[in-house]
């Protein structure tokens, strides 16, 4: 038998954003409302890295994980891939719980430092970490004091 070699390619599929939208992040309402409108109304956890550049623009959008009613597995190595690919100063984390509750678990938080880490030795910031909702509701756990 032969030994069959397969290469996987890294591909980025790039959509475009509405013509003339420009996405800057000043404060976390602003994060909140841009997860939201990608990510609140889900059935199911998803986790949501926004990547940014060195002012604050939005570069790119990426649905890093979509996990159960409540729990998503979340990797570092998935969360800043797409930062690395599009050479992100810096990422706003965000998900949505489909309960309704923005109250963070135990989880996000330990999830939230595990990633602040992982941004330092690679040299990309994360800025907060926002437990959104589809009314434009949210926690940041930034201004709670976890980042």
């Amino acid at each position: 038998m032969e030994t069959i070699i397969e290469i996987v390619r890294i591909e980025q599929v790039v959509r475009e954003a509405e013509e003339g939208v420009n996405y800057i992040i000043r404060n976390p309402e602003d994060g909140a409302k841009i997860a939201s409108r990608f990510i609140g109304h889900d059935d199911r956890e998803v986790f949501f890295v926004m990547c940014l550049n060195t002012k604050n623009n939005v570069s790119a959008v990426h649905r890093c994980h979509v996990g159960s009613l409540n729990a998503s597995l979340v990797h570092p190595r998935e969360v800043f891939k797409s930062a690395i690919l599009n050479n992100a100063a810096s990422v706003i984390l965000a998900h949505q719980h489909p309960s309704g509750d923005i109250t963070p678990s135990m989880e996000d938080i330990n999830v939230t430092k595990r990633l602040v880490e992982a941004g330092k030795l690679l040299g990309i910031e994360v800025l907060d970490h926002l437990v959104v909702n589809s009314d434009n509701s949210f926690t940041s756990l930034k201004e709670r004091g976890y980042i």
